[in-house]
C-alpha cells in the first residue's frame, strides 16, 4: 500500500509508444515535474521502453508501469485491482488507447466530396471517408467497442473507489474524435455489429458516456471532459496508407493545416487539449463541449470548444445499456471483483 502521508498525483494513461500518450506524458512533467506517472501499455516490454524514454527526458520523474489490454476484461479487473492496491486515489485519469482496425479509404467518396465541394469537411472529419472491419473479441464484444469505450468503461467503474470522495476533484480526460458521428451510432447496434465505422460509433458512444458521468459524479468529486487531438500522425494513422503514399502526401498536409487548424500531426500538438485540460478547474468546464487540440498554418497550438452533437436523453439510455452490459460480462469473472 502508498504510504497515507505521501501527497502524489498518480495518472493512468493508456497509450501508444511514440503517439499522443508519450508526448501528453512528457508534457506533463514540464508542466509539473512533481507527479506521479503510471504509464500503462498492452506488454510489459511497451511499458518499459515508453518509461525509459521519458525518464531520459525527466531523470528525476516518479514514473511507474502497469500492463493491461484495455480489449480484455479480466486484464482490465486485474490492473483494476492492481491499482487499487498501489494507490489511495487517482487525480487524473487519461483515457486514451483506441484501436481502428483494418482501416480502408474510401476513394469513391473522396471524389464525390471534391466534386460537391465537400473535400475539406472531410478530410477534417473522415466523414464517410473511413471504413473499418471489425470483429469479436475473446469476451465476445466487438473489438473496437470493447476497446475504445467499454474497457475503459469497466476500468473506470472499477476505479471508483480512487476516483471519488477526495479532498480534490478527480478527472477523467477521453480521447474523442472529430470523426464522432451520431449518424455512425445506434442504440439498438451500439457495439456496431451491422456497419462499418466502427470507430466513429465507439468515439460517438465515448461522448455519450462522458456527458452521463458528469451528470451521475460531479457531486461526488469527479468530472469528466472529451477532447479531440486532430489529425496526428501516429501509428494508427500510419497504418490507414502505404508508407510512401504519406511521404507524397506531407508537403500537402502541412498546406492544408493553413485551411484545416485541426490538422495538429504532431503528437505534441495533439496534446495541446489534453495538457491545456490539466491545468482547469474540472467545475468551470461544459459538460457538453469538447475539447480539440489546433494548429495554426505558423504552427501555434491552441484549444477549441466546441459544444457536442448529444441528445442528454440518447446519453442516459445508452448508459443505462452499458450497466446492462457490465453487469452480464462480468458474472463470469466473479474471481476478479472484490
Amino acid at each position: 500500500m502508498p504510504n497515507p502521508h505521501v501527497n502524489f498525483k498518480a495518472l493512468w494513461h493508456g497509450l501508444l509508444t511514440g503517439g499522443v500518450g508519450l508526448a501528453l506524458c512528457r508534457r506533463l512533467l514540464e508542466e509539473d515535474g512533481r507527479i506521479h506517472l503510471c504509464i500503462a501499455c498492452r506488454n510489459v516490454q511497451k511499458s518499459e521502453a515508453t518509461r525509459n524514454l521519458i525518464l531520459a527526458a525527466h531523470p528525476a520523474a516518479q514514473v511507474s508501469t502497469v500492463e493491461v489490454d484495455l480489449g480484455n476484461l479480466a486484464a482490465v479487473l486485474r490492473v483494476a485491482r492492481e491499482l487499487r492496491c498501489r494507490f489511495q486515489r487517482l487525480d487524473f485519469v487519461y483515457l486514451n488507447a483506441g484501436i481502428m482496425p483494418n482501416p480502408h479509404v474510401n476513394f469513391k467518396a473522396l471524389w464525390h466530396g471534391l466534386l460537391t465541394g465537400k473535400l475539406l469537411h472531410m478530410l477534417t472529419t473522415a466523414e464517410g471517408v473511413m471504413t473499418q472491419t471489425d470483429r469479436l473479441n475473446g469476451d465476445g464484444l466487438q473489438e473496437v467497442f470493447a476497446t475504445n469505450l467499454f474497457g475503459h468503461f469497466i476500468l473506470v467503474r472499477q476505479l471508483e473507489s480512487l476516483l471519488c470522495g477526495n479532498e480534490k476533484p478527480s478527472r477523467l480526460i477521453w480521447t474523442s474524435s472529430s470523426n464522432a458521428r451520431e449518424s455512425a451510432f445506434s442504440l439498438s447496434d451500439y457495439q456496431h455489429a451491422k456497419g462499418q465505422e466502427s470507430y466513429s460509433s465507439s468515439k460517438y458512444a465515448t461522448d455519450l458516456t462522458s456527458v452521463v458521468l458528469n451528470r451521475k459524479f460531479n457531486e461526488q468529486g469527479l468530472y469528466s471532459s472529451v477532447v479531440c487531438p486532430g489529425l496526428v500522425m501516429s501509428n494508427m494513422t500510419y497504418g490507414i496508407l502505404p508508407v510512401f503514399l504519406w511521404k507524397l502526401l506531407m508537403p500537402i498536409m502541412w498546406l492544408i493545416r493553413f485551411f484545416a487548424k485541426t490538422y495538429t500531426l504532431t503528437p505534441y500538438n495533439g496534446a495541446e487539449a489534453h495538457v491545456w485540460l490539466f491545468k482547469q478547474k474540472p467545475e468551470y468546464l461544459d459538460a457538453l463541449v469538447k475539447y480539440h487540440s489546433c494548429t495554426s498554418g505558423l504552427g501555434k497550438n491552441y484549444v477549441e470548444p466546441r459544444r457536442m452533437d448529444v441528445d442528454e436523453e440518447t446519453a442516459e439510455e445508452f448508459y443505462q445499456k452499458l450497466l446492462e452490459l457490465e453487469k452480464q460480462t462480468l458474472e463470469r469473472y466473479s474471481d476478479l471483483l472484490d
